[in-house]
């Protein structure tokens, strides 16, 4: 990243990937086969389906079945965790106390922890980023 311009896509995405090959074991494993993809904004039908009124709002989404949910019976396809650039851009922006490396890590964290069947309020608990 220059000094000058924030970072694209390519470069979040692997801060990402940097992220999730420091989880421990049993973790890093277990999300092994998950999707990391980087995109500017969410979409206004994703946003309308959460009920979300400003694409500012979403950081980061995960999709899929969560392993708590899955089976032998009923594997599920692989999940996808999204990022969404612009919006972390600017909640770091609007922040100014965390890193923009950090602020990834932990939206990435915070979407894998979805994968290993976590709710909001559990991660809450664990992580008090947002105080």
């Amino acid at each position: 990243m220059s000094d000058l311009l924030p970072p694209d896509a390519e470069e979040m995405r692997a801060w990402a990937e940097a992220a999730r090959a420091a989880f421990p074991a049993p973790f890093a494993a277990l999300s092994s086969d998950v999707r990391v993809v980087v995109e500017e904004w969410p979409d206004d039908a994703l946003l309308d389906e959460m009920k979300i009124e400003s694409a500012f709002g979403l950081t980061g989404l995960y999709e899929g079945a969560a392993l708590t949910e899955r089976s032998v019976d009923h594997p599920e396809p692989p999940s996808t965790v999204t990022l969404f650039r612009r919006p972390i851009l600017d909640e770091w922006a609007d922040r100014g106390d965390v890193g923009l490396r950090a602020l990834v890590v932990h939206v990435t964290v915070h979407e894998f922890a979805h994968h290993f069947g976590w709710s909001d309020e559990d991660i809450a608990r664990i992580d008090r980023w947002w105080e």
